[in-house]
């Protein structure tokens, strides 16, 4: 195992949680980040009773100067950090018929500039120390714009390339850089969609990510099947393409949240 701290931003539920009971369990100490300080504290009294080294930390991803100042307080107690895990997502439906900006700008904001300021908490350490690993969770709605999810597309676009433009630079300074673009994955901020959308169980998506860090690998994204109809979906032609996406729009419920 190459890490000894991740941090992991949206650790108190979800496949955040998943991740740090996971790495817990390979020995890796965790310095655990929620907006929900009574799901993170949970989730380091369980590593606690498990004896596995956990931090918990209240902090929202939104505030870089806050962000930075509870990284570096978990720093101080658990040693640096080799491996980020940014998992802090929000999903809203978005559409251009009920358009908000504040919804917009609330979704940017945790899904694209929360993992910017993860990032500038742990980089200049990874760097100087020539060793670390940035993973940011992205979504295979990052492949194109969807009705009703305008926001979380364009954060997750934005959040791609983002990634690819470090990964460029940090390379030579020994930091890996990892995107991993999951599809659904059944948590309880998607529960409610079950039936209308195919999902996958979160055991087995915390599984593929893992597998997908251990081996460092640059660009990872699942399920294959979705994949394919997502790239052929891209390069149909425009009016093949306006279809297709009608029709789903149509399937899907009325209020999705990704």
């Amino acid at each position: 195992m190459d890490y000894r701290t991740a941090l992991i931003t949206g650790a108190g539920s979800g496949i955040g949680r998943e991740l740090a009971l996971r790495l817990a369990q390979e020995g890796v100490a965790i310095a655990a980040v929620d907006l929900n300080s009574n799901s993170v504290q949970a989730l380091a009294d369980e590593l606690a009773r498990r004896q596995q080294r956990c931090v918990a930390a209240t902090a929202d991803v939104t505030q870089a100067d806050a962000l930075r100042d509870q990284i570096a307080a978990l720093e101080s107690q658990l040693g640096p950090i080799d491996l980020l895990i940014a998992s802090a997502g929000l999903g809203l439906e978005t559409s251009a018929l009920a358009y908000r900006a504040a919804d917009i700008n609330a979704v940017l904001g945790v899904n694209l500039l929360g993992v910017s300021n993860s990032i500038a908490a742990v980089l200049p350490g990874m760097l100087q120390r020539r060793r670390g690993h940035v993973v940011a969770l992205s979504s295979l709605a990052s492949y194109m714009g969807m009705p009703r999810m305008l926001g979380y597309c364009a954060s997750k676009a934005g959040l791609n390339a983002l990634m690819e433009g470090l990964r460029f630079e940090v390379k030579p300074f020994g930091v890996h850089v990892t995107t991993i673009c999951p599809g659904w994955i059944r948590t309880p901020m998607t529960e409610r969609l079950a039936g209308h959308i195919p999902m996958m169980q979160l055991d087995r998506a915390a599984a593929r990510i893992l597998d997908v860090i251990h081996r460092k690998q640059v660009f990872a994204a699942f399920p294959a099947s979705l994949v394919w109809q997502l790239r052929i979906l891209r390069w149909s032609p425009g009016f093949v393409r306006d279809w297709l996406v009608g029709k789903m729009q149509r399937r899907a419920p009325a209020s999705v949240e990704a």
